[in-house]
Protein backbone atom coordinates (compact mmCIF):
# COMPACT_ATOMS: atom_id res chain seq x y z
CA UNK A 1 0.00 0.00 0.00
CA UNK A 2 1.47 3.53 -0.65
CA UNK A 3 1.26 6.62 1.21
CA UNK A 4 -1.94 8.18 -1.22
CA UNK A 5 -3.86 5.15 0.48
CA UNK A 6 -3.03 5.63 3.56
CA UNK A 7 -6.44 7.42 5.29
CA UNK A 8 -5.16 10.24 7.57
CA UNK A 9 -5.66 10.23 10.91
CA UNK A 10 -8.90 10.75 12.40
CA UNK A 11 -9.72 13.33 15.34
CA UNK A 12 -9.10 11.86 19.15
CA UNK A 13 -12.63 10.79 20.24
CA UNK A 14 -13.22 13.19 23.43
CA UNK A 15 -11.93 10.93 27.16
CA UNK A 16 -15.49 10.14 28.47
CA UNK A 17 -16.59 10.58 31.81
CA UNK A 18 -17.08 7.31 34.06
CA UNK A 19 -20.26 7.30 35.45
CA UNK A 20 -19.30 7.05 38.74
CA UNK A 21 -21.11 6.74 42.04
CA UNK A 22 -19.13 7.47 44.80
CA UNK A 23 -19.46 7.10 48.78
CA UNK A 24 -18.30 7.36 51.80
CA UNK A 25 -19.12 4.88 54.47
CA UNK A 26 -18.91 5.72 58.50
CA UNK A 27 -15.64 3.77 58.90
CA UNK A 28 -14.05 6.49 56.44
CA UNK A 29 -13.93 4.14 53.19
CA UNK A 30 -14.38 5.98 50.06
CA UNK A 31 -15.81 3.74 47.21
CA UNK A 32 -16.31 4.56 43.54
CA UNK A 33 -18.73 2.36 41.73
CA UNK A 34 -18.35 2.67 38.11
CA UNK A 35 -21.12 0.77 35.94
CA UNK A 36 -19.49 -0.85 32.84
CA UNK A 37 -22.16 -3.87 31.13
CA UNK A 38 -21.03 -5.71 28.27
CA UNK A 39 -18.11 -7.95 29.71
CA UNK A 40 -19.37 -9.99 32.72
CA UNK A 41 -16.39 -8.85 34.60
CA UNK A 42 -15.65 -6.81 37.56
CA UNK A 43 -12.50 -4.94 38.61
CA UNK A 44 -12.03 -4.54 42.33
CA UNK A 45 -8.97 -2.30 43.50
CA UNK A 46 -8.59 -1.12 47.28
CA UNK A 47 -5.73 1.47 48.02
CA UNK A 48 -4.72 1.83 52.02
CA UNK A 49 -2.00 4.94 51.98
CA UNK A 50 0.38 2.98 53.64
CA UNK A 51 4.05 5.69 53.85
CA UNK A 52 6.34 5.53 56.26
CA UNK A 53 5.04 6.87 59.53
CA UNK A 54 8.64 9.49 59.50
CA UNK A 55 11.61 9.41 57.77
CA UNK A 56 14.18 8.05 60.06
CA UNK A 57 11.58 5.02 60.24
CA UNK A 58 11.68 4.56 56.52
CA UNK A 59 13.79 2.09 55.82
CA UNK A 60 12.35 -0.68 58.08
CA UNK A 61 8.74 0.56 57.16
CA UNK A 62 9.40 -0.17 53.54
CA UNK A 63 10.48 -3.48 55.28
CA UNK A 64 7.89 -4.62 56.88
CA UNK A 65 5.60 -3.21 53.53
CA UNK A 66 7.44 -5.27 51.38
CA UNK A 67 6.84 -8.38 53.76
CA UNK A 68 3.08 -7.68 54.60
CA UNK A 69 2.42 -7.59 51.18
CA UNK A 70 3.00 -10.62 50.46
CA UNK A 71 2.42 -12.83 53.66
CA UNK A 72 -1.31 -11.05 53.93
CA UNK A 73 -2.73 -13.86 52.05
CA UNK A 74 -1.29 -16.70 54.31
CA UNK A 75 -3.85 -17.17 56.54
CA UNK A 76 -6.78 -15.78 58.35
CA UNK A 77 -8.95 -16.30 61.94
CA UNK A 78 -11.40 -18.44 59.53
CA UNK A 79 -9.40 -19.89 56.65
CA UNK A 80 -5.33 -20.98 55.91
CA UNK A 81 -4.10 -20.00 52.53
CA UNK A 82 -5.23 -22.64 50.78
CA UNK A 83 -8.86 -22.22 51.55
CA UNK A 84 -8.61 -18.42 50.90
CA UNK A 85 -7.04 -19.45 47.26
CA UNK A 86 -9.46 -21.64 46.71
CA UNK A 87 -12.81 -19.47 47.88
CA UNK A 88 -11.24 -16.77 45.50
CA UNK A 89 -10.60 -19.14 42.54
CA UNK A 90 -14.81 -20.38 42.71
CA UNK A 91 -15.67 -17.07 41.75
CA UNK A 92 -13.00 -16.44 38.99
CA UNK A 93 -10.79 -14.27 41.32
CA UNK A 94 -7.32 -14.16 42.51
CA UNK A 95 -6.45 -10.92 44.59
CA UNK A 96 -2.94 -9.63 44.20
CA UNK A 97 -1.40 -7.41 46.95
CA UNK A 98 1.14 -4.81 46.55
CA UNK A 99 2.96 -2.09 48.19
CA UNK A 100 5.08 0.57 47.47
CA UNK A 101 6.01 4.24 49.01
CA UNK A 102 2.71 5.49 49.16
CA UNK A 103 0.47 2.52 48.96
CA UNK A 104 -0.96 -0.86 49.70
CA UNK A 105 -3.11 -1.73 46.86
CA UNK A 106 -4.87 -5.57 46.61
CA UNK A 107 -6.58 -5.93 43.67
CA UNK A 108 -8.69 -8.47 41.69
CA UNK A 109 -10.88 -9.52 38.57
CA UNK A 110 -14.43 -11.44 39.65
CA UNK A 111 -17.48 -12.63 38.39
CA UNK A 112 -20.21 -10.38 39.14
CA UNK A 113 -22.22 -13.50 41.20
CA UNK A 114 -18.98 -13.75 43.51
CA UNK A 115 -19.12 -10.24 44.48
CA UNK A 116 -20.74 -10.58 47.63
CA UNK A 117 -18.21 -13.82 48.59
CA UNK A 118 -15.15 -12.07 47.33
CA UNK A 119 -16.05 -8.73 49.22
CA UNK A 120 -16.05 -11.59 51.87
CA UNK A 121 -12.84 -13.03 52.18
CA UNK A 122 -11.88 -9.10 51.50
CA UNK A 123 -12.79 -8.59 54.80
CA UNK A 124 -11.43 -11.32 56.69
CA UNK A 125 -7.89 -10.46 55.69
CA UNK A 126 -8.45 -6.97 56.45
CA UNK A 127 -9.97 -7.43 60.09
CA UNK A 128 -8.24 -11.15 60.89
CA UNK A 129 -5.22 -11.43 59.23
CA UNK A 130 -3.07 -14.09 61.71
CA UNK A 131 0.17 -14.02 59.50
CA UNK A 132 1.11 -17.32 61.09
CA UNK A 133 5.04 -17.60 61.95
CA UNK A 134 5.92 -20.52 59.93
CA UNK A 135 4.68 -18.76 56.45
CA UNK A 136 6.04 -15.84 56.91
CA UNK A 137 9.33 -16.72 57.75
CA UNK A 138 9.22 -18.89 54.48
CA UNK A 139 7.68 -15.68 52.90
CA UNK A 140 10.42 -13.73 53.98
CA UNK A 141 13.19 -15.62 52.84
CA UNK A 142 11.81 -15.99 49.60
CA UNK A 143 11.53 -12.17 49.32
CA UNK A 144 15.55 -11.77 51.13
CA UNK A 145 16.39 -13.83 47.96
CA UNK A 146 14.24 -11.53 45.31
CA UNK A 147 15.59 -8.58 47.05
CA UNK A 148 19.96 -9.70 47.03
CA UNK A 149 19.39 -10.37 43.49
CA UNK A 150 17.50 -7.49 42.26
CA UNK A 151 20.40 -5.15 44.02
CA UNK A 152 22.60 -6.69 42.00
CA UNK A 153 21.09 -5.60 38.62
CA UNK A 154 22.57 -2.86 37.27
CA UNK A 155 19.27 -0.98 36.00
CA UNK A 156 17.81 -1.02 39.74
CA UNK A 157 21.42 0.05 40.78
CA UNK A 158 20.79 2.82 38.69
CA UNK A 159 17.46 3.63 40.07
CA UNK A 160 18.42 3.31 43.44
CA UNK A 161 21.32 5.77 43.21
CA UNK A 162 19.31 8.15 41.40
CA UNK A 163 16.59 7.86 43.90
CA UNK A 164 18.90 8.72 47.14
CA UNK A 165 21.02 11.56 45.73
CA UNK A 166 17.52 13.61 44.28
CA UNK A 167 15.31 12.16 47.60
CA UNK A 168 18.16 12.44 50.19
CA UNK A 169 16.24 11.73 53.44
CA UNK A 170 12.77 11.50 52.43
CA UNK A 171 11.64 7.70 52.22
CA UNK A 172 11.68 7.99 48.27
CA UNK A 173 15.25 7.94 48.59
CA UNK A 174 14.60 4.17 49.49
CA UNK A 175 13.48 2.08 46.23
CA UNK A 176 14.33 -1.29 47.87
CA UNK A 177 14.51 -2.96 51.38
CA UNK A 178 17.70 -3.55 53.14
CA UNK A 179 17.70 -7.36 53.01
CA UNK A 180 19.06 -7.65 56.76
CA UNK A 181 16.09 -5.35 57.56
CA UNK A 182 13.78 -7.52 56.06
CA UNK A 183 15.09 -11.12 57.20
CA UNK A 184 14.65 -8.78 60.45
CA UNK A 185 10.87 -9.16 60.24
CA UNK A 186 8.68 -11.03 62.78
CA UNK A 187 5.59 -12.24 62.41
CA UNK A 188 4.31 -10.31 65.77
CA UNK A 189 5.83 -6.99 63.98
CA UNK A 190 3.36 -7.48 60.31
CA UNK A 191 0.43 -8.04 63.15
CA UNK A 192 1.04 -4.86 64.75
CA UNK A 193 1.72 -2.81 61.38
CA UNK A 194 -1.25 -4.44 60.15
CA UNK A 195 -3.83 -3.78 63.21
CA UNK A 196 -1.85 -0.19 63.47
CA UNK A 197 -1.58 0.71 59.33
CA UNK A 198 -4.22 -1.45 57.42
CA UNK A 199 -7.14 1.37 58.47
CA UNK A 200 -10.15 2.58 56.18
CA UNK A 201 -10.08 6.03 57.28
CA UNK A 202 -8.21 7.71 54.05
CA UNK A 203 -8.50 3.93 51.94
CA UNK A 204 -10.62 4.02 48.83
CA UNK A 205 -12.52 0.83 47.01
CA UNK A 206 -13.04 0.61 42.91
CA UNK A 207 -15.08 -1.08 41.71
CA UNK A 208 -15.39 -1.19 37.54
CA UNK A 209 -17.85 -3.69 35.48
CA UNK A 210 -21.16 -5.66 35.48
CA UNK A 211 -23.03 -4.10 38.24
CA UNK A 212 -25.41 -1.84 39.83
CA UNK A 213 -24.30 1.17 41.66
CA UNK A 214 -26.73 0.71 44.74
CA UNK A 215 -26.52 -2.49 45.23
CA UNK A 216 -22.72 -2.96 45.03
CA UNK A 217 -22.00 0.01 47.41
CA UNK A 218 -24.41 -1.65 49.82
CA UNK A 219 -22.83 -4.91 49.53
CA UNK A 220 -19.43 -3.39 49.81
CA UNK A 221 -21.18 -1.49 53.20
CA UNK A 222 -22.35 -4.92 54.62
CA UNK A 223 -19.28 -6.77 53.76
CA UNK A 224 -16.66 -4.43 55.10
CA UNK A 225 -19.40 -3.08 58.40
CA UNK A 226 -16.30 -4.82 60.72
CA UNK A 227 -12.93 -2.80 59.51
CA UNK A 228 -13.08 -0.33 61.46
CA UNK A 229 -10.12 1.61 62.94
CA UNK A 230 -9.67 4.70 64.89
CA UNK A 231 -7.18 7.46 62.67
CA UNK A 232 -6.64 7.65 59.18
CA UNK A 233 -4.08 6.28 57.02
CA UNK A 234 -0.80 7.89 56.62
CA UNK A 235 0.17 9.75 52.97
CA UNK A 236 3.22 10.82 51.85
CA UNK A 237 4.61 13.59 52.88
CA UNK A 238 5.42 16.17 50.16
CA UNK A 239 9.42 15.57 48.87
CA UNK A 240 11.64 18.51 48.93
CA UNK A 241 13.35 19.77 45.48
CA UNK A 242 17.08 18.31 45.77
CA UNK A 243 19.30 19.08 43.19
CA UNK A 244 22.94 17.17 42.85
CA UNK A 245 24.98 19.32 40.16
CA UNK A 246 27.97 16.78 40.26
CA UNK A 247 27.36 13.56 38.08
CA UNK A 248 27.55 10.58 40.49
CA UNK A 249 29.94 7.85 38.79
CA UNK A 250 28.49 4.10 40.56
CA UNK A 251 31.53 1.72 39.63
CA UNK A 252 31.24 -1.72 38.49
CA UNK A 253 34.69 -3.12 37.25
CA UNK A 254 34.33 -5.06 34.14
CA UNK A 255 31.12 -4.13 32.95
CA UNK A 256 30.04 -3.94 29.13
CA UNK A 257 27.15 -1.38 29.09
CA UNK A 258 26.69 2.16 31.46
CA UNK A 259 23.07 2.67 32.93
CA UNK A 260 22.32 6.41 31.99
CA UNK A 261 20.21 8.07 34.33
CA UNK A 262 18.91 11.51 34.65
CA UNK A 263 15.95 12.88 36.81
CA UNK A 264 14.45 16.17 38.13
CA UNK A 265 10.93 17.83 39.21
CA UNK A 266 8.20 17.57 36.74
CA UNK A 267 4.49 19.01 37.21
CA UNK A 268 1.67 17.97 39.57
CA UNK A 269 -1.00 16.09 38.55
CA UNK A 270 -2.67 19.28 39.79
CA UNK A 271 -0.61 22.03 38.18
CA UNK A 272 -1.21 23.77 35.07
CA UNK A 273 1.82 23.24 33.11
CA UNK A 274 1.45 19.29 33.43
CA UNK A 275 0.06 18.87 29.76
CA UNK A 276 2.82 21.34 28.03
CA UNK A 277 5.36 18.98 30.77
CA UNK A 278 4.47 15.90 29.34
CA UNK A 279 4.62 16.81 25.62
CA UNK A 280 7.99 17.89 25.91
CA UNK A 281 9.17 14.82 27.84
CA UNK A 282 7.25 12.67 24.95
CA UNK A 283 8.65 14.56 22.13
CA UNK A 284 12.11 14.39 24.05
CA UNK A 285 12.30 10.58 24.58
CA UNK A 286 9.06 9.11 25.37
CA UNK A 287 8.52 7.10 22.32
CA UNK A 288 9.81 5.90 19.42
CA UNK A 289 9.22 8.60 17.27
CA UNK A 290 11.29 11.32 19.91
CA UNK A 291 14.47 13.25 19.38
CA UNK A 292 16.28 10.94 21.46
CA UNK A 293 15.41 7.85 19.90
CA UNK A 294 15.93 9.15 16.79
CA UNK A 295 19.45 10.51 17.46
CA UNK A 296 21.68 7.46 19.67
CA UNK A 297 19.08 4.90 18.78
CA UNK A 298 18.34 5.13 15.18
CA UNK A 299 21.29 7.71 13.64
CA UNK A 300 24.05 6.49 15.78
CA UNK A 301 22.88 2.51 17.14
CA UNK A 302 24.14 3.93 20.89
CA UNK A 303 21.16 2.46 22.86
CA UNK A 304 18.31 -0.06 21.83
CA UNK A 305 15.50 1.32 23.97
CA UNK A 306 16.32 5.14 25.52
CA UNK A 307 13.29 6.45 27.21
CA UNK A 308 12.12 9.46 28.94
CA UNK A 309 8.68 10.07 30.89
CA UNK A 310 7.01 12.16 33.54
CA UNK A 311 6.05 9.85 36.92
CA UNK A 312 4.20 10.70 39.52
CA UNK A 313 4.05 8.98 42.87
CA UNK A 314 2.19 11.02 46.03
CA UNK A 315 4.73 13.42 47.49
CA UNK A 316 6.04 14.29 44.43
CA UNK A 317 6.31 14.29 40.49
CA UNK A 318 9.73 13.37 38.37
CA UNK A 319 10.87 14.11 34.63
CA UNK A 320 13.02 11.09 34.08
CA UNK A 321 15.61 9.59 31.49
CA UNK A 322 17.17 6.38 30.97
CA UNK A 323 19.79 5.00 28.22
CA UNK A 324 21.43 1.72 28.37
CA UNK A 325 24.92 2.02 26.23
CA UNK A 326 28.12 0.12 25.69
CA UNK A 327 30.93 1.19 28.07
CA UNK A 328 32.70 2.28 24.55
CA UNK A 329 30.03 5.08 24.30
CA UNK A 330 28.99 6.10 27.49
CA UNK A 331 30.52 9.33 26.90
CA UNK A 332 29.26 10.56 23.33
CA UNK A 333 25.42 8.79 24.64
CA UNK A 334 25.84 11.71 27.24
CA UNK A 335 26.59 14.34 25.08
CA UNK A 336 24.11 13.70 22.81
CA UNK A 337 21.40 13.19 25.37
CA UNK A 338 22.49 16.31 27.17
CA UNK A 339 22.30 18.34 23.69
CA UNK A 340 18.70 16.88 22.94
CA UNK A 341 17.69 18.16 26.36
CA UNK A 342 19.06 21.61 26.14
CA UNK A 343 17.75 21.77 22.39
CA UNK A 344 14.20 21.15 23.46
CA UNK A 345 14.93 24.14 26.31
CA UNK A 346 16.47 26.71 24.36
CA UNK A 347 14.44 25.69 20.52
CA UNK A 348 10.63 25.58 19.49
CA UNK A 349 9.65 22.13 18.31
CA UNK A 350 7.96 21.74 15.55
CA UNK A 351 3.92 22.11 14.81
CA UNK A 352 4.57 17.99 13.42
CA UNK A 353 6.24 17.37 16.39
CA UNK A 354 3.88 18.08 18.47
CA UNK A 355 0.94 16.77 16.69
CA UNK A 356 2.24 13.26 16.82
CA UNK A 357 2.83 13.24 20.44
CA UNK A 358 -0.32 14.60 21.47
CA UNK A 359 -2.11 12.20 19.25
CA UNK A 360 0.22 9.37 21.03
CA UNK A 361 -0.48 10.69 24.46
CA UNK A 362 -4.24 10.53 23.97
CA UNK A 363 -4.53 7.28 21.94
CA UNK A 364 -2.52 5.77 25.17
CA UNK A 365 -5.06 7.45 27.52
CA UNK A 366 -7.91 5.97 25.92
CA UNK A 367 -6.41 2.18 25.42
CA UNK A 368 -5.15 2.64 29.05
CA UNK A 369 -8.93 3.27 30.02
CA UNK A 370 -10.39 0.86 27.34
CA UNK A 371 -10.29 -2.26 29.92
CA UNK A 372 -12.48 -2.44 33.21
CA UNK A 373 -8.76 -3.37 34.57
CA UNK A 374 -7.07 -0.19 32.90
CA UNK A 375 -10.02 2.53 34.20
CA UNK A 376 -9.86 0.63 37.52
CA UNK A 377 -5.93 1.18 38.16
CA UNK A 378 -6.40 4.61 36.36
CA UNK A 379 -8.85 5.80 39.03
CA UNK A 380 -7.32 4.38 41.73
CA UNK A 381 -4.03 6.21 40.81
CA UNK A 382 -6.56 9.66 40.40
CA UNK A 383 -8.38 9.13 43.72
CA UNK A 384 -5.37 8.44 45.76
CA UNK A 385 -4.34 11.85 44.55
CA UNK A 386 -7.10 14.01 45.65
CA UNK A 387 -9.14 14.32 41.73
CA UNK A 388 -12.35 13.79 40.48
CA UNK A 389 -13.47 11.34 38.41
CA UNK A 390 -13.74 13.81 35.30
CA UNK A 391 -10.03 14.50 35.66
CA UNK A 392 -9.25 12.43 32.67
CA UNK A 393 -11.55 14.46 30.33
CA UNK A 394 -10.53 18.06 31.91
CA UNK A 395 -6.66 16.68 30.88
CA UNK A 396 -7.46 15.70 27.52
CA UNK A 397 -9.01 18.61 26.78
CA UNK A 398 -5.62 20.34 28.12
CA UNK A 399 -3.67 18.55 26.38
CA UNK A 400 -5.01 19.46 22.63
CA UNK A 401 -4.65 23.24 23.71
CA UNK A 402 -1.14 22.67 24.22
CA UNK A 403 0.78 25.20 22.41
CA UNK A 404 4.48 25.09 20.92
CA UNK A 405 5.13 27.73 22.91
CA UNK A 406 3.66 26.36 25.81
CA UNK A 407 6.06 23.55 25.19
CA UNK A 408 8.83 24.94 25.27
CA UNK A 409 8.24 26.94 28.18
CA UNK A 410 7.82 23.51 30.22
CA UNK A 411 10.64 21.96 28.78
CA UNK A 412 13.09 25.20 29.98
CA UNK A 413 11.59 24.56 33.09
CA UNK A 414 11.71 20.83 33.45
CA UNK A 415 13.78 19.68 30.76
CA UNK A 416 17.16 21.77 31.13
CA UNK A 417 20.17 19.81 31.76
CA UNK A 418 21.12 22.06 34.35
CA UNK A 419 18.38 21.29 36.53
CA UNK A 420 18.56 17.60 36.35
CA UNK A 421 20.83 15.29 38.55
CA UNK A 422 22.89 12.50 36.64
CA UNK A 423 23.70 9.33 37.75
CA UNK A 424 26.07 7.11 35.66
CA UNK A 425 26.61 3.27 36.74
CA UNK A 426 29.73 1.61 34.67
CA UNK A 427 33.28 0.46 34.57
CA UNK A 428 34.70 3.16 36.12
CA UNK A 429 38.22 2.58 34.66
CA UNK A 430 36.91 2.69 31.33
CA UNK A 431 34.67 5.65 31.44
CA UNK A 432 35.25 8.11 34.22
CA UNK A 433 37.62 9.89 31.75
CA UNK A 434 35.30 10.33 29.34
CA UNK A 435 33.15 11.72 31.72
CA UNK A 436 34.56 13.28 33.03
CA UNK A 437 35.69 15.76 30.19
CA UNK A 438 31.83 16.76 30.49
CA UNK A 439 31.83 18.07 33.74
CA UNK A 440 32.81 17.17 37.79
CA UNK A 441 32.65 13.54 38.36
CA UNK A 442 32.07 11.75 42.13
CA UNK A 443 32.82 7.81 41.69
CA UNK A 444 31.21 5.39 44.36
CA UNK A 445 32.71 1.84 44.45
CA UNK A 446 29.82 0.05 47.09
CA UNK A 447 27.50 -0.90 43.94
CA UNK A 448 25.24 -3.75 44.79
CA UNK A 449 26.38 -3.86 48.28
Amino acid sequence: MTAALIPPLGEPRPQPVPEATETTLPSGLRVVVVPRPGVPLIELRLRVPFAAPSTRGAAAHTARASVLAGAVLLGTASHDQTGIAQLLQSHGAELSVASDADRLVLGTTLLPEGLGAVLGVLAELLTSATYPAGPVTGERDRLVERITIARSQPGVIARAALAARRFGTHPYAVTLPEPELVGAVTAPALRKLHRERVVPGGSSLVLVGDLDPAAATDAVAAALAGWAAPGTATESAPAPARHEPVLELVDRPGAVQSNIRLGGPAPRRTDADLPAARLAAMIFGGYFSSRLVENIRERRGYSYSPRSSVDHQAGAASFLVEADVATEVTGPALVETLYELGRMALTDVTEAELDAARRYVLGSMALSTATHAGLASTLTALIGAGLPVGWLAEHQRALEAVTVDEVRAAALRYLAPAGLTAVVVGDAEHVEAPLAALGPVTVRRDAGE
